[in-house]
């Protein structure tokens, strides 16, 4: 009775109707968060899955390569990485060919393969066995116009040659090895590293890594925080990437001293892209660990060249 002469009971209702409101929120606001955090940690779980899937269908694809070219009779003969004294020991054997003129037949072939009169050319000296090097592809061909030789180089540093018919390949060892003053740099969401070399001599370095959040379980607000922290991480190690190499740009002779780049694919993209920069050769190399031994792994990673003989 006092309360609804003072007018406290109205009050009260509207209080307890706002804490019946105020629960309310805080359950959509509970079911709201379980539902982030759910499907923050869903989309982790199918990242993951992407990851394995994408492996395993690679995977399958070299198995269903490898059977097609059984039953269509191909494979090649022997295939090899190549290194260090054996790549110049196998360049040594190839450039010492003799031929009469134009019997020996040197091409480059790109991301698509063969390009109609390319095939028509390795036709004669390699029949059936022209659909190897659209297999190898991209690649640097070299055959002779009596199938004697015919083998696929993979070089690091991917050459823009037409096809070639003289009375030896054409091949050029900076391709293949190192030489000469030349950087390689190592990128990675966290890392990076630059070697400056004199032939397969590193006579400069420069390197640092970033403080770059790992993996995170936990969901809800938490995660979204989580990845805007990395996310911000991740751009601001990329800056200190794009300056550490305009740096060493603007202090070295772009004509003479070529710049390599390589690591993970995204972050080699990204940076390779910007045409202040324009690497004379990209590539994804698995570097793990602290950014002098990342770097020895990548470079010699880097001057590997895969040979396929025909």
């Amino acid at each position: 009775m006092l309360d609804e002469l003072l007018g406290r009971a109205s009050l009260k209702e509207r209080i307890d109707e706002l804490e019946d409101e105020n629960d309310r929120l805080r359950d959509r606001y509970e079911a709201e968060s379980e539902r982030r955090a759910e499907a923050a940690t869903a989309r982790q779980d199918a990242e993951e899955r992407v990851n394995r899937l994408e492996d395993r269908i690679a995977q399958l694809e070299g198995e269903l390569e490898r059977v097609d070219e059984d039953d269509a009779g191909l494979a090649v003969r022997r295939r090899d990485h190549l290194r260090g004294g054996r790549l110049e020991a196998v360049l040594d054997r190839l450039e010492s060919f003799r031929t009469g003129a134009e019997g020996a037949l040197t091409v480059s072939v790109g991301d698509d393969g063969l390009t109609d009169a390319t095939r028509r050319e390795l036709a004669d000296a390699l029949g059936d066995r022209t659909a190897l090097v659209d297999d190898a592809a991209p690649c640097l061909c070299c055959v002779d116009d009596a199938g004697l030789i015919a083998v696929t180089l993979e070089p690091p540093v991917r050459p823009d040659l037409s096809a070639t018919w003289d009375d030896r390949f054409t091949l050029e060892r900076e391709w293949f090895q190192p030489t000469g003053c030349h950087a390689v740099a190592l990128v990675r969401t966290d890392l990076f590293a630059l070697g400056v070399y004199e032939d397969d001599e590193r006579v400069d370095y420069r390197g640092f890594e970033s403080d770059v959040k790992g993996s995170h379980s936990k969901g809800g607000f938490s995660q979204a925080r989580f990845e805007r922290i990395r996310d911000g991480q991740i751009d601001d190690h990329l800056e200190r990437c794009r300056e550490a190499l305009a740096a060493y740009e603007r202090g070295a002779d772009r004509a003479e001293t070529p710049l390599y780049l390589v690591g993970q694919r995204g972050v080699v993209d990204a940076l390779g892209e910007e045409s202040a920069l324009a690497p004379a050769a990209t590539a994804a190399v698995d570097a793990t660990g602290d950014p002098k031994p990342a770097l020895e792994n990548a470079v010699r990673s880097f001057w590997t060249t895969d040979l396929r003989v025909l």
